[in-house]
């Protein structure tokens, strides 16, 4: 299991980019979260296997069709498995 740690600048928000991030993630069987930040970005905390991930991570540098995904910071961290799933969080 991996852990990525990822912030996504550009027009994220207010364009259902969480929303679109969620059900990509749903379907890959990852967990996690995402969240709006307090900048206009959107952060999101994922966990799965390292294939799962790269296919979650090509898809939400795309985005929905109303998204413009910019710049995407993303760091690998030690999975803990304590998610049970993928949520939209709220700040």
């Amino acid at each position: 299991m991996k852990r990525i740690h990822t912030v996504v600048k550009g027009k994220v928000q207010g364009v259902f980019y969480r929303e679109f991030v969620r059900r990509e993630a749903e379907g890959l069987g990852v967990s996690g979260y995402v969240r709006n930040l307090k900048d206009g970005t959107v952060e999101i905390v994922a966990e799965g296997e390292e294939k799962q991930l790269r296919e979650f991570e090509r898809k939400f540098r795309k985005g929905p069709l109303m998204s413009f995904v910019s710049e995407v910071e993303m760091k690998e961290e030690q999975a803990t498995g304590e998610f049970e799933g993928f949520d939209i969080r709220f700040s």
